[in-house]
């Protein structure tokens, strides 16, 4: 039986999973989701791989519980940032708003997380999943169309959707840059660009 490194068993648990999880996702992130197995991420953290399957049952639902950790997560930050810069606030303006949605959109590409989307692409992840993928990526959208909303848009949602095209084209660029080789642009100037773009689409 396992060492019990925390007050109860329920604890003990948690810590586990919550241990696995980011050696998962830590595995996803370097070597991409063929490298993602029980055992592997087992094996990360020192646990037996008939231990990691009282958490996890294949390497689907490693990458659904990854995906259900994560993307809330990225949608919490996104609504913080929202109610961070608030309509009647110093930074209130649409465009400060835009901006401060847009960076920390762009901030997912950076993340372990952004590994999710191609990695459930490539595993061919039954519709039902993909479906859910779908809403939560959804979730990430929706604090977008409350600002438009806010800010008497018509068909916020519609526009919303819209323009996180630009984001995505922009994180496809950051990331493709990440290498650093030859002819690489500063990612700075990106970012810059991007959210420039990202804010004309929605005056």
């Amino acid at each position: 039986m396992p060492r019990i490194s925390a007050a109860t068993v329920a604890d003990h648990r948690a810590n586990q999973h919550a241990a696995l999880l980011e050696a998962a996702r830590e595995i996803l992130a370097a070597q991409g989701v063929h490298a993602l197995t029980p055992a592997a991420v087992g094996a990360r953290i020192g646990l037996a791989r008939s231990s990691v399957y009282r958490y996890f049952s294949s390497t689907a639902d490693i990458l659904a519980q990854l995906t259900e950790e994560g993307f809330p997560r990225w949608a919490g930050r996104l609504r913080a940032t929202m109610a961070e810069t608030p309509p009647d606030g110093p930074a209130g303006s649409l465009d400060g708003r835009l901006r401060a949605y847009g960076r920390v959109a762009l901030e997912f590409v950076g993340s372990t997380d952004y590994a999710l989307v191609p990695a459930a692409q490539t595993l061919g992840l039954p519709a039902e999943c993909l479906a859910r993928l779908e809403e939560l990526h959804g979730s990430l959208i929706e604090p977008l169309g409350d600002v438009l909303r806010e800010a008497g848009h018509d068909h916020p949602a519609l526009r919303a959707e819209l323009a996180w095209g630009v984001l995505r084209a922009g994180t496809r660029r950051l990331a493709s840059e990440s290498s650093g080789g030859p002819g690489a642009e500063d990612t700075s100037e990106i970012i810059e660009i991007t959210l420039d773009m990202f804010c004309r689409t929605l005056r």
